[in-house]
């Protein structure tokens, strides 16, 4: 897995975008206490179940993982 340049940002803008995904789309409501962690599991799975992104292989999901895929669909968006 390459790192990208400005992962961090684009992890932000990820938890960002998906929380207003799932949200308009009525199927979550995140609370200010939700970590971020928990927030970029259920994003990720929202994805995966909507076939936004493609999902990882059931021994490769990991906290790090999901954030990198989360990471490179922030960065296709405009």
């Amino acid at each position: 897995m390459k790192k990208l340049k400005n992962e961090k940002e684009l992890v932000k803008k990820a938890i960002a975008e998906g929380m207003k995904y799932g949200e308009e789309r009525g199927v979550v409501k995140f609370e200010p206490t939700d970590s971020a962690s928990e927030k970029i599991e259920y994003i990720y799975r929202l994805l995966v179940h909507d076939k936004k992104i493609q999902p990882l292989p059931q021994d490769k999901v990991s906290q790090l993982t999901m954030k990198h895929k989360l990471a490179i669909w922030a960065s296709k968006m405009k």
